[in-house]
């Protein structure tokens, strides 16, 4: 297994993976009927770094990485990571975190925010908390879940490695 960037030649694996994720309405908030068209904006913007994990030829997953806001913001980083159905529980979400911290900490950026994790997606929740992640603050009903209603969701947050950072020329 090892992870890249993604190329143009992903964009229908990383479709498939995108589209299954979001069509539960359980843990995006895209629209489970999101057309092929808006992944280019979603996960594809010249604005963000789009990876891809790999295995045998078969992407297991993908991740973006992008400022969580502009300008003054942009020293914060945010990311999205979605894995593929068939790979769950085979670390392919451990993978990509531990690349995410390292990317954005090579590129430049002092912390990493998740602005919106589904509090009933445990699984993810446990994962970020175990690489420091921390939940800085809940929006109550934040997120309309497909079976469950109005959920609450979390803000999380790690601060990156002391050192050099972009705003430091």
């Amino acid at each position: 297994m090892h992870l890249r960037e993604a190329t143009p030649s992903d964009y229908d694996a990383v479709w498939d993976i995108f589209q299954a994720v979001i069509r539960t309405g359980d843990t995006y908030v895209y629209p489970p009927d999101t057309p092929r068209a808006d992944l280019q904006r979603y996960w594809f913007a010249d604005y963000m770094h789009t990876f891809v994990v790999e295995a045998e030829g078969e992407i297991l997953g993908t991740y973006i990485l992008k400022a969580n806001q502009p300008g003054l913001g942009d020293h914060v980083a945010d990311c999205s990571y979605m894995v593929g159905e068939r790979a769950r529980g085979r670390g392919v979400g451990k993978l990509m975190c531990e690349h995410s911290i390292e990317f954005a900490h090579r590129s430049g950026y002092r912390a990493i925010q998740f602005n919106i994790v589904v509090s009933t997606n445990v699984a993810a929740v446990k994962l970020w908390q175990r690489f420091g992640f921390r939940i800085i603050g809940t929006t109550p009903q934040g997120f309309r879940h497909a079976k469950r209603g109005l959920v609450d969701t979390y803000i999380m947050y790690r601060e990156l490695y002391p050192g050099r950072w972009r705003g430091n020329a």
